[in-house]
């Protein structure tokens, strides 16, 4: 379906910077099982609602080209780290880690930067070739925690946040490095913006304490959102849980988009601390609505996180995680609200 009004690029560049797009773009998140479960039927959604992104919905792929996270059983990635999924198209957990004694770290071996496409330990999205100006490209996934946690476990990652020592220092500047080089390389193509990704919070706090991501964490975050920035691209981050205390700093450093979980922060505090003074890339509530609730209770739940986190100026994209627990007819019921929401 041929968009209406704006063309894609520009209703997306609008929203996020507040510039009054015609209506709210749409970006499509749906995961490779909910793709494997519904098919056809999903398929029809998605057609109808189109993505102001330029990729839409994922051709079938067959369960070989899934990544290491998403193909069922024990897969190693290219960094190393051996994951268990239980479901073909649900994100596994990474079972055996490379570096998980650090006393051996001089002995590890980074993967080639980017010589053949992003590492197969990484989520990208966007389109890596044949660009249009119609519309938004969004490239990469750049984590920090997340990779450190792949590297070391959850357990050694904590603990390393815990003591600073010098050698776990060192890890956190070899890859700081490798994120640069990676970044560098996204930066040469023609995306509009390119896209962060670590979860930061538990369901009631941030899994550190907030002095300490400033202190070890943030300068790495500033100094590649600064990159991206100067090669006159957006910095979108994602982050899910309760990270109320470091949504500030993320503006501050520059993040133009924040996709995080508005019914676990609290609308209210998002209303409060969040409209108007960044884009969000919405997350409708998927822990309780879209799975179990019904079509008027999802699409009541659209229009209030929309409020919430929205001006009429701009600030929103609208994006609801597509998973196999959540009804077709909730899926719809999902769209059609975000087409219909007007301020």
């Amino acid at each position: 379906m041929k968009p209406d009004g704006l063309g894609s690029r520009e209703r997306v560049r609008r929203a996020i910077e507040f510039r009054r797009p015609d209506r709210v773009p749409i970006s499509h998140a749906v995961l490779p099982a909910a793709q494997l479960k519904y098919g056809r039927a999903l398929d029809d959604i998605l057609s109808e609602y189109r993505e102001d992104f330029g990729w839409d919905y994922l051709p079938d792929q067959p369960v070989p080209e899934f990544s290491a996270q998403y193909r069922q059983g024990l897969n190693r990635d290219d960094f190393g780290t051996v994951w268990r999924v239980e479901w073909t198209g649900v994100c596994g957990i990474p079972v055996k880690w490379p570096i998980a004694n650090l006393e051996r770290y001089t002995e590890y071996r980074w993967p080639p930067d980017f010589a053949a496409g992003p590492p197969t330990g990484r989520h990208y999205s966007g389109h890596m070739a044949g660009f249009d100006d119609r519309w938004y490209a969004r490239g990469g996934w750049i984590t920090t925690f997340e990779q450190l946690q792949q590297l070391r476990g959850m357990e050694n990652a904590l603990m390393d946040v815990a003591l600073e020592s010098p050698v776990f220092l060192r890890l956190l500047d070899d890859l700081l490095a490798f994120n640069l080089r990676w970044i560098d390389r996204w930066n040469r193509l023609e995306y509009d913006g390119l896209h962060f990704g670590d979860d930061w919070g538990t369901q009631h706090s941030l899994i550190i304490r907030p002095a300490a991501w400033r202190r070890i964490f943030k300068p790495g975050y500033a100094e590649m959102f600064r990159r991206v920035k100067a090669a006159g691209k957006h910095v979108w981050f994602h982050s899910d849980g309760f990270i109320n205390e470091i949504v500030g700093d993320l503006i501050e450093i520059g993040a133009d988009v924040i996709n995080f979980q508005v019914a676990v922060v609290g609308f209210d505090w998002a209303a409060r601390h969040v409209r108007g003074k960044v884009a969000v890339r919405t997350d409708i509530d998927r822990q309780n609505v879209l799975p179990f609730g019904t079509p008027a209770q999802v699409r009541e739940e659209v229009y209030r996180t929309f409020e919430a986190c929205g001006t009429p100026e701009g600030g929103l994209i609208a994006c609801g995680e597509v998973g196999p627990d959540v009804p077709i007819e909730n899926i719809r019921a999902m769209y059609q609200a975000f087409r219909d929401f007007r301020f």
